[in-house]
């Protein structure tokens, strides 16, 4: 049979069958909760932090190489100093002694400016040693979190990753035989909202959606089936799938005796 002749009873019925598979798929989503996103953050995290950490440790290194050429150059500076005093004490005239004076100043002059740079690189090393720590200490406490929230996740998808690759089968098997413009709507509905309802039935006389009072005539339209009728609060879909006919039909049957007793009950009073 082609889609065109399908009827509107017929669509109905599928499509409601669509929205019962994919609310169970939502459930089991809802389970999981914030879980998987949180998992993700938490990676995303460990990633940032560990990049912080490398160009720390980067830094260090730098830190560590300068500290280590200017204590160099200072050793050299000093080899220097000593050349030159020794010279200097063997100069034969005020020009040469003076050249040399100038070289010692220039030498010391080095030194100091090497100290401070020692100095200077020192106290960078030591902060960098405490933000290093710190880099540390935060990545395995998120480390430790991660560890705990994957776990969690593993447990809930071992006991809910079959079934729900299940019911996303039986979806996009059920999918297949709506109607495209009926799904094209429910699908755009769905993403509406967050309780993933666009197909709805009647309950206590108001909308199962965002629970509108609906008027007796509109009720009866619902239930003859015979149109596709949206609640003209929330624009989902309403239906009267046959489950939900027989559980009317059996609520009927239980209040038929509690009627038939209160008959009997008048017939005996108007008898006396």
């Amino acid at each position: 049979m082609k889609r065109n002749e399908v009827s509107v009873e017929e669509k109905l019925e599928a499509l409601y069958r669509l929205q019962k598979i994919d609310s169970q798929i939502d459930k089991i989503n809802f389970i999981k909760g914030e879980l998987p996103l949180e998992v993700e953050e938490m990676n995303d995290e460990i990633i940032g932090l560990n990049t912080r950490l490398s160009n720390v440790e980067a830094e260090m290194v730098e830190v560590e190489q300068n500290i280590s050429d200017r204590t160099r150059i200072k050793e050299e500076t000093k080899t220097l100093i000593q050349k030159l005093e020794k010279q200097q004490n063997s100069v034969k005239n005020n020009r040469e002694f003076e050249s040399l004076s100038k070289e010692l100043e220039l030498a010391k002059l080095e030194i100091e400016l090497c100290d401070k740079k020692i100095k200077d690189f020192t106290e960078k090393k030591n902060a960098l040693s405490i933000r290093l720590a710190d880099a540390i200490k935060a990545i395995e406490a998120k480390q430790k979190d991660l560890e705990i929230k994957t776990q969690e996740l593993k447990v809930i998808e071992e006991e809910t990753d079959i079934e729900l690759a299940q019911l996303i089968k039986e979806s996009e098997v059920a999918k297949t035989k709506v109607d495209e413009r009926l799904l094209n709507g429910y699908t755009k509905i769905r993403s509406n909202y967050r309780n993933g309802l666009a197909v709805v039935t009647i309950d206590r006389d108001s909308c199962g959606g965002c629970f509108a009072k609906i008027p007796p005539q509109k009720q009866l339209e619902v239930k003859q089936r015979k149109k596709v009728i949206v609640c003209e609060n929330c624009g989902r879909i309403y239906a009267y799938p046959q489950e939900k006919e027989i559980e009317d039909q059996n609520k009927v049957v239980e209040e038929a005796p509690k009627v038939t007793r209160s008959r009997s009950k008048r017939t005996s009073r108007a008898a006396e």
